[in-house]
């Protein structure tokens, strides 16, 4: 089980967890296979990995590793 950073928290994810997981993990939210919301509201959502922002439409193809740090950053609306 591999323990990966996510927003300077160590975290425990199943074996072979992807980008996607952990974005549905942190968000409470079942994801689809191309990283969209199932309940087909929107997700906003942006992801880094290692410092460099992975693209939603790699969020399934990416494996984590043990000791991966990811940013996972929620848009919120206001100023």
């Amino acid at each position: 089980m591999p323990t990966v950073t996510i927003n300077d928290t160590s975290t425990a994810l199943p074996e072979s967890a992807t980008v996607l997981d952990a974005v549905a993990q942190t968000t409470g939210r079942e994801l689809q296979q191309d990283g969209t919301p199932a309940d087909g509201r929107r997700l906003g959502v942006a992801v880094a990995v290692a410092g460099e922002v992975l693209p939603r439409s790699r969020w399934s193809s990416t494996t984590l590793a043990d000791g991966t740090e990811l940013e996972i950053v929620t848009a919120v609306q206001g100023g």
